[in-house]
């Protein structure tokens, strides 16, 4: 059967258990989660040095995963034998294989809790294992066999996201701290959780996550960041943005140029998409992932500075930077000197022609 993370973690609350767990996907952080409290609580301390096994995909083959799946439990109630990194295990979906796996996945040891770790990519869907997890009105998936499918977020599911998150744990965070930590961090869930989690063991009682929170605990300069840089090429503040620039290259490690091109071209392609929508509604800054009027006011502003054609430019010439970071026509141009020559070209307007020209 295919169930969603909340659903699973629902029957685990419950101590619901199926014999077989198959956690696949791009996203790991939902993967790491259900196999980690499957490993803390199906078993009670005592009872794992018997009976919880865990194996690494580069280390074992099905023989020896199903050879460990097959045992019966030592005075306890069921065996738990997890597979991390399952993407590497050899002969998964080899034809040698695949009958010992379909009878083993069709006819479960019920006192066995087996997981498959199977992370960064999905099975095949065309091929024998793929099929069977997955099922179909002709021949369902096997009873007892869970199919768990974890997706990297889109940008605009980001900050609802983690928004949600941190109700969760019966806190708060501003609309600031939200666009900062999902800008900054991107759709990195585990790392988000990680940030999230360790500005909580620093709030008072009521406390909301703030942004003065996040620039201190995620080591994000208060004043030269790349909000701050990006705030700056808004309002065509030279004298700021030359400074933050220096910063950047007198730190360049906290700084890299690639994290810091992307939350650009993020900007002025949000930007781009709403001078094609004169009047946007609710639902266009939600599908664009402005959803507070702290993250809207910055876009309102630079479409009052970057016309539509300037707009496009600017995009082109972040692209265009972007090939330059990874030696494309850069010449021996450090990363400083590339995000410089950027900085200059959005505050001084210049034919975009002019510049691959001269490139």
């Amino acid at each position: 059967m295919t169930l969603t993370a909340d659903e699973i973690l629902k029957q685990l609350q419950q101590r619901q258990f199926q014999p077989v767990y198959f956690l696949q996907g791009e996203e790991p952080y939902y993967i790491d989660l259900v196999a980690d409290i499957l490993e803390k609580t199906v078993l009670q301390e005592h009872e794992k040095g018997f009976n919880q096994v865990v194996l690494y995909g580069k280390d074992a083959d099905v023989a020896t995963i199903l050879g460990q799946a097959k045992r019966f439990p030592m005075m306890a109630e069921r065996s738990v034998v997890i597979v991390k990194e399952a993407q590497a295990v050899a002969d998964l979906e080899t034809e040698k294989a695949w009958p010992f796996l379909e009878a083993y996945l069709k006819n479960p040891l019920q006192s066995t809790v087996l997981v498959f770790c199977y992370k960064h990519k999905t099975l095949d869907a065309r091929k024998k294992l793929g099929k069977l997890l997955t099922g179909d009105k002709k021949e369902p998936s096997p009873a007892g066999t869970v199919l768990m499918t974890s997706k990297k977020l889109y940008d605009n599911q980001v900050a609802p996201w983690l928004t949600s998150y941190v109700r969760s744990k019966q806190r708060n965070i501003t609309p600031q701290a939200t666009a900062m930590l999902s800008e900054y961090i991107g759709a990195e869930l585990g790392r988000l959780t990680n940030e999230v989690d360790k500005m909580l063991l620093n709030l008072a009682p009521n406390q909301p996550i703030d942004e003065e929170l996040v620039q201190r605990m995620v080591g994000i300069s208060k004043e030269y960041n790349i909000f701050e840089l990006q705030s700056a090429l808004i309002r065509r503040d030279v004298l700021k943005a030359n400074r933050i620039l220096l910063y950047f290259e007198a730190n360049p490690k906290a700084n890299p140029l690639i994290p810091n091109l992307t939350l650009l071209f993020n900007y002025f392609s949000r930007l781009l998409a709403l001078h094609q929508l004169p009047n946007p509604t609710e639902v266009d800054w939600n599908r664009l992932n402005l959803r507070s009027t702290f993250a809207r006011k910055d876009y309102q502003t630079g479409l009052k500075v970057f016309d539509f054609h300037r707009t496009r430019s600017i995009v082109h010439l972040i692209r265009r930077a972007d090939a330059q970071s990874k030696g494309i026509e850069s010449g021996s141009m450090t990363d400083g000197e590339i995000l410089r020559e950027l900085v200059w070209l959005i505050l001084h307007p210049v034919p975009l022609h002019a510049v691959v020209g001269a490139a």
